[in-house]
């Protein structure tokens, strides 16, 4: 799950990104919440369980700050990818939250580039991600099934389902994409009928 659109200009010049700490998490949550208000503080809960499954490793939590003040989060978590000749540990972007008065101002950008690039750093081949084709594009997100990728629910829409090829991808991954159980317990997989 990912936010909604935003353009690029400089108020972002003011923001850093890092790595989010425990002393975060309460804001992280808060920002989370704001940005999804529509989700009634479902989306806090989703960072919050997934956070307690992450270690170095197998995840990555970012925060932009602006005076020190958490104003947008990305979090980027373990799943797999079932491929024919083995299990693939791929990274989900999911969710990504800037607070309504800070977006259209580039910062969610700041933090998805910037996980990619560490996500690359690190030899992770894939990221895959539930949004709008138009917004992700520009970060070199393709539709899943262009590359014979599988959806892990029908309730995806296919030109939500989208992937980004990094440096450690090799052609043999392909397959079905696996989230984690987090997304499934909290209900967080696809579009349900309203």
């Amino acid at each position: 799950m990912t936010h909604r659109s935003e353009s690029e200009p400089d108020a972002s010049a003011a923001c850093r990104i890092r790595e989010e700490r425990p002393g975060d998490h309460d804001r992280v949550r808060e920002v989370q919440n704001a940005a999804f208000a529509h989700h009634e503080g479902r989306v806090g809960g989703l960072v919050d369980a997934l956070r307690e499954g992450m270690s170095d490793s197998n995840g990555l939590s970012l925060v932009a700050t602006d005076k020190d003040v958490v104003v947008g989060h990305a979090m980027f978590t373990r799943c797999l990818l079932d491929a024919p000749r083995r299990l693939v540990e791929v990274q989900v972007l999911s969710p990504v939250g800037v607070l309504p008065e800070r977006q259209r101002q580039g910062i969610g950008s700041m933090l998805i580039t910037t996980g990619l690039e560490m996500l690359d750093a690190r030899g992770v081949p894939l990221v895959f991600l539930e949004g709008s084709p138009t917004y992700y594009r520009r970060f070199g997100f393709v539709a899943g099934a262009q590359m014979d990728f599988l959806k892990p629910s029908l309730r995806i829409p296919d030109e939500g389902f989208q992937v980004k090829v990094l440096r450690s991808y090799e052609p043999w991954m392909t397959g079905t994409l696996v989230y984690s159980q987090t997304f499934w317990d909290l209900d967080f997989v696809g579009l349900r009928a309203t």
